[in-house]
């Protein structure tokens, strides 16, 4: 999630109810300082109830804007994929543009806003999968799985020791960064150097994916600016204002997941994305 943060892009968190979706992303927007906000995603949610409305006020006789929860910094968009597709183009417009039209006038959104978009990966009855083309604009899907034993046995002593998931002052979280020292860390982010070798890695990490037999889509040229962009945020959040092999490495299942599509024979046979980029990123010659 820092990585989407400081490279200035957005993210899809795929995972079953329960694994501290909501908890992570109201805790990263305590730790920098940043509005939250949480949108219920529902099948009779209008464009209008996430962007905001023009409202009559009687009293100067003239309409008014009223913002929607879209105006934050830190959006979830809980469930995107249970309301219809004018919603979700609605939201997907405004995370392209950073910006909201509505009676005529722009209206921009904050500096850095961010959407955390979730998605059950199991409950598909009643709901409205999302186009390629609209999972394009996410940079990076990530998987949220359920801890490790140890991990989930210290969620317990948390709460033993009043721990709660709705009272935020119990996280134990205090703010570490502002909003705009953020914006001053993309900035930096944007400094780091990328040789031509690493760039042409990236370019040939991403064209393989055409030429796999068990995708039926590759990825597309964005793909290769998404895993430029991640890299280099990965290789700041590492210490260095250069990006090696590795960080596109790390970067490359997130970023790549849900811009290929595999083939009907391949899910016939229980492949899946990830498998199959970690295979391509073995036969892809790696920079010295």
């Amino acid at each position: 999630m820092l990585v989407c943060l400081l490279a200035g892009g957005h993210a899809l968190l795929e995972g079953v109810p329960g694994v501290a979706k909501t908890l992570a992303i109201r805790a990263l927007a305590l730790a920098l300082d940043l509005q939250f906000g949480r949108v219920q995603f529902t099948p009779d949610l209008m464009p209008t109830d996430l962007t905001g409305t023009d409202v009559l006020d009687e009293l100067r006789r003239e309409f008014r804007f009223h913002p929607g929860p879209i105006f934050t910094d830190l959006l979830l968009a809980d469930e995107i994929n249970r309301a219809p597709a004018k919603t979700q183009a609605a939201l997907l417009e405004a995370m392209g543009e950073r910006q909201v039209t509505s009676g005529g006038a722009t209206r921009p959104l904050s500096p850095v806003f961010t959407v955390f978009a979730s998605q059950n990966p199991v409950e598909y009855e009643g709901t409205y999968p999302l186009p390629e083309a609209q999972l394009d604009r996410f940079l990076l899907k990530i998987r949220v799985g359920y801890p490790p034993a140890e991990a989930e046995r210290a969620i317990l002593d948390r709460y033993a020791e009043g721990f709660s998931a709705e009272r935020p002052d119990s996280f134990g979280v205090r703010p570490m960064l502002s909003a705009a020292e953020l914006r001053e860390l993309r900035d930096a982010v944007e400094r780091v150097h990328v040789e031509p070798a690493v760039r042409d890695y990236i370019t040939r990490v991403v064209r393989a994916t055409r030429d796999e037999p068990t995708f039926a889509l590759g990825a597309s040229p964005r793909a290769g600016v998404a895993l430029f962009l991640a890299a280099r945020a990965e290789a700041l959040l590492s210490g260095r204002d250069f990006v090696v092999p590795d960080d596109v490495k790390t970067l490359a299942s997130p970023v790549l997941r849900h811009r290929v599509i595999l083939s009907p024979e391949a899910e016939v046979e229980g492949q899946n994305a990830d498998a199959r980029i970690a295979a391509l990123l073995e036969t892809v010659p790696v920079p010295r």
